[in-house]
């Protein structure tokens, strides 16, 4: 399952990486974007993202700093679950309800900050 899991995200980034989202026409406006002019947690994910395959640590940073974080976040964890199914040891992940809130609330903060005049440096 890790392998499999492995091989889609790595399908999506190298497609990512290949298909520039900065060239217009590529992708989807995000609708939140383009129905109210706000920035979402996601907005600047795939420019982010394909410079994340570039290398362009810096660009994928000031498009999305939280994509970045996911996408390492993600690398360790996948890792986590690959020694452990090579161990056989299932992946246990216990978010209780103070993490999910917790998680919820960082998302909301990454939103509204991004959105205010002075948090203009994590707008994509």
């Amino acid at each position: 399952m890790p392998l499999g899991l492995f091989a889609a995200v790595a399908g999506a980034f190298a497609y990512v990486g290949a298909v520039d989202p900065n060239e217009p026409g590529h992708y989807p406006v995000c609708p939140l974007y383009r129905l109210t002019g706000l920035y979402c947690p996601g907005c600047g994910g795939l420019r982010s993202a394909h410079a994340f395959v570039h290398g362009d640590l810096l660009t994928a940073l000031r498009d999305n700093a939280l994509g970045v974080a996911a996408y390492l976040g993600f690398a360790v964890l996948w890792t986590v679950w690959l020694v452990g199914a090579v161990r056989g040891r299932p992946l246990r992940i216990g978010l209780g309800p103070a993490r999910l809130w917790a998680l919820g609330a960082l998302l909301l903060a990454f939103t509204v900050v991004r959105n205010l005049p002075s948090g203009g440096w994590l707008r994509p």
